[in-house]
């Protein structure tokens, strides 16, 4: 498949994006002594559909929306599902259009959409994607402003795709999570880690499938690569406690996506972490990907 990459290089990493597939990440490459190391799973360069790009970005909601849609303020919203292998509406649709470079740097690159209707959902924003390299990491920010005219619920994330294999291990702290269906909409909380749930101290990344909404989250995780000797800090400073976690068996790759909102919030009690913008209001997510040494190499 041919589409523009830019690449933002810097003594210590490499980052590619592709801003006319969804605004995705590529690449993204860290330099340590030995070489260059990817911290993420990198697009294989070839199939157009984003579950191959290294990371994209979720808005105007993040994960499924159920029961064909949402209501609010007394009028039904249909949302079509996006996905054919889903059953619900998944991810927004930010991902599945292109976005514009509005601003471009040695290290910083601005992606930019307007999105009017997309397949007839009922959300009219603007919403922006800014990249920066740090010298320890990247910096993404992600904006979305609403220009409807009706007040509607918004939520933001990202979908890192980072990779794994049996020396990799994930700490981040938790005090509950959304057990789930088959379809993985959210059933029931708990404050109960089913077995081999639980990341509130480092462990390996094996194991049945989780695709669930923790909570409690404090906006910090860590995944550490003894192998390779370093280690990366996701960091979402302004966390309101909610980490959505994809780790399917077999693979190479797992998620952690730093989001404003739960699975289906649109069903939940209280609609928890959605945000309700009027025309010209806003909501902003920053994440940070820190990279550090490796914390079991060091001790």
């Amino acid at each position: 498949m041919t589409t523009e990459i830019i690449t933002l290089e810097s003594e210590k990493q490499r980052l590619q994006l592709a801003p006319a597939m969804g605004g995705s990440i590529t690449d993204w490459d860290w330099k340590p002594a030995h070489g260059w190391t990817p911290l993420l799973r990198p697009w294989d360069g070839v199939s157009g559909d984003r579950y191959t790009f290294a990371c994209f970005p979720l808005v105007p909601w993040s994960n499924r929306i159920s029961q064909g849609g949402f209501e609010h303020d007394g009028t039904f919203y249909p949302v079509h599902a996006n996905r054919s292998d889903e059953h619900y509406p998944i991810h927004g649709d930010g991902w599945l259009q292109a976005w514009q470079v509005t601003e471009r740097r040695d290290n910083r690159v601005k992606l930019t959409l307007e999105s009017r209707h997309f397949d007839g959902n009922p959300y009219h924003y603007r919403s922006t994607e800014t990249f920066l390299l740090l010298p320890d990491g990247l910096q993404i920010d992600l904006t979305v402003t609403h220009l409807g005219q009706k007040t509607l619920p918004y939520g933001l994330g990202l979908h890192p795709y980072f990779l794994r294999n049996a020396a990799t291990r994930l700490q981040f702290k938790a005090e509950g999570v959304w057990l789930a269906d088959a379809d993985a909409i959210p059933t029931e909380h708990t404050a109960n880690f089913p077995q081999g749930w639980d990341y509130n101290a480092p462990a390996a990344l094996d194991g049945p499938l989780i695709d669930n909404c923790y909570t409690g989250w404090n906006g910090r995780a860590l995944i550490d690569y003894p192998d390779h000797g370093i280690s990366v800090t996701m960091v979402m400073p302004d966390c309101n406690g909610y980490l959505l976690f994809y780790r399917p068996p077999g693979y190479d790759y797992f998620c952690i996506e730093p989001t404003t909102h739960p699975i289906d919030a649109f069903h939940l009690p209280e609609q928890p972490g959605l945000s309700f913008l009027g025309h010209g209001d806003s909501l902003a997510l920053r994440t940070k990907l820190l990279v550090g040494p490796s914390h079991a190499a060091s001790q």
